[in-house]
C-alpha cells in the first residue's frame, strides 16, 4: 500500500514539475526511420545533475536541437547540484513511461539502483560523464585524459618542468576523477611541479565561489605561478581572483572546456586564463541523444562513446579572431567535426 500511494504521488509531482519543460513537436514521424521513430511520439527524459555554467547550458543546447531534429519530445529535470533529487527524478522519468533517459553528471553510487530499474523496465539509458559501468546503459563522455593531458602538456610548454601550482579540484566526479589521473601522472614524471594548494567547490554561483577560495590561496601562496582548473567555470574563479590580485602577468591559467563567455575571457587583454581542451558542448549534447535514439531503435551506438578534445589556446584566438563557439568550429575544423559519432543514416543531424 505504501508503495503503490508514494509512486502515485511521485507520478503526480512528476507530472507537475514538467508540465513547462516539454520540448519538440508530436511529429508524424521520420521517414524511413526504424521503429518507433517512423511513428513519432517518441519521448525522451534528460535528468541533469548540473545546469549551471556556460558547458551545461550548451550540452543542453544541443540536446534540445538534436531532440527537435528528431521529431521527439523531450522532458527535462533539473536536480540542481543535489543527489537525492536526481535520484527521484530518474524514478518519476520512468514513472512517465518515457522511452528513453539521459542522466547528465551526478555520482555513481547514488544513481545505480535507479537507472537499473529503468533498464530493467525497457527503457534505454545514456549516461554522460556518469560511468555507472553497466553494460546495458551507453555512456557518452569527454576524453577527460586527453583533455588533461592536452592542457598540461601546454602548460610544461609554456612554463617548463618547475613550478608552483594551484589546483582546482572536486572529488566524486567521473569526468574530475578521470582528469585528476592525468594531473597525478603529470606530477610524477615533473617532481619540479609542486602542487602547493588545491581547492574547489560547486557551490552556485560556482566561478565566484572558486574565486574567493583561489584569494585566499594566492596570498598565502605567494609563488603560485600556475593554476590548473579543469573545468571551465572553474578558470573563471581562478581568473577573477588573479585579476583581483594583479596577477595576470605572473600567473598562468590552464583549464579544461570552452564557451563562448570563455571565448570573450580568454582574449581579454593580458588575460591569465592562455589555454583550454575542450569538446564543443553542443555536439556533445547531440551525441548524447543519437546515441539514446540509436538505443531506443535497437541498433548499438557502443557501450562507451568518446568525444575527442580539441586544444585551444588563447593564442589561436587572437590569431583567427574567434567571436564565438560556432566561429571557433568553423575556424579550427577539428573542435566540430564528430558528426561521424553515433550516427547512422535514418538520423537527422542537428544544425
Amino acid at each position: 500500500m505504501y508503495t503503490s500511494i508514494k509512486s502515485a504521488i511521485r507520478h503526480a509531482l512528476a507530472g507537475a514539475l514538467l508540465s513547462g519543460a516539454a520540448l519538440g513537436v508530436q511529429a508524424a514521424g521520420l521517414p524511413g526511420a526504424p521503429a518507433p521513430f517512423d511513428k513519432g511520439n517518441v519521448q525522451i527524459a534528460m535528468v541533469g545533475y548540473l545546469f549551471s555554467g556556460d558547458f551545461p547550458e550548451a550540452y543542453l543546447q544541443g540536446v534540445e536541437k538534436q531532440t527537435k531534429a528528431l521529431g521527439a519530445t523531450l522532458r527535462i529535470f533539473d536536480a540542481r547540484q543535489q543527489a537525492a533529487s536526481q535520484r527521484e527524478m530518474i524514478e518519476q522519468a520512468i514513472d512517465l513511461g518515457v522511452d528513453g533517459i539521459i542522466v547528465q553528471l551526478g555520482l555513481a553510487e547514488t544513481l545505480k539502483d535507479s537507472i537499473d530499474k529503468a533498464v530493467a523496465k525497457g527503457i534505454k539509458v545514456v549516461t554522460f560523464d556518469v560511468d555507472l559501468n553497466n553494460p546495458n546503459v551507453t555512456q557518452v563522455e569527454q576524453d577527460h585524459h586527453a583533455l588533461a593531458r592536452l592542457a598540461l602538456e601546454q602548460a610544461v610548454k609554456d612554463n617548463g618542468t618547475k613550478f608552483d601550482a594551484g589546483y582546482v579540484y572536486i572529488s566524486g566526479f567521473t569526468p574530475m576523477e578521470l582528469r585528476n589521473e592525468i594531473w597525478t601522472q603529470v606530477k610524477a614524471a615533473n617532481p619540479g611541479i609542486v602542487e602547493k594548494a588545491r581547492f574547489g567547490t560547486l557551490n552556485p554561483p560556482i566561478a565566484n565561489s572558486v574565486a574567493d577560495q583561489a584569494s585566499a590561496v594566492l596570498r598565502a601562496n605567494p609563488d603560485i605561478s600556475v593554476i590548473f582548473a579543469p573545468f571551465d567555470e572553474f578558470a573563471k574563479g581562478a581568473k577573477i581572483a588573479v585579476d583581483e590580485a594583479g596577477l595576470s602577468s605572473k600567473v598562468k591559467i590552464y583549464s579544461a572546456d570552452i564557451s563562448t563567455a570563455d571565448i570573450q575571457i580568454m582574449k581579454e587583454p593580458d588575460s591569465a586564463w592562455v589555454a583550454t581542451a575542450a569538446v564543443n558542448p553542443q555536439v556533445a549534447g547531440a551525441i548524447s541523444v543519437r546515441s539514446l535514439a540509436m538505443l531506443i531503435a535497437g541498433e548499438n551506438p557502443g557501450q562507451k562513446v568518446l568525444v575527442p578534445p580539441t586544444l585551444i589556446t588563447r593564442q589561436q584566438l587572437l590569431d583567427l579572431d574567434v567571436k564565438n563557439v560556432r566561429d571557433l568550429a568553423q575556424k579550427l575544423p577539428a573542435f566540430g567535426d564528430t558528426s561521424g559519432i553515433a550516427t547512422a543514416s535514418w538520423i537527422p543531424l542537428a544544425k
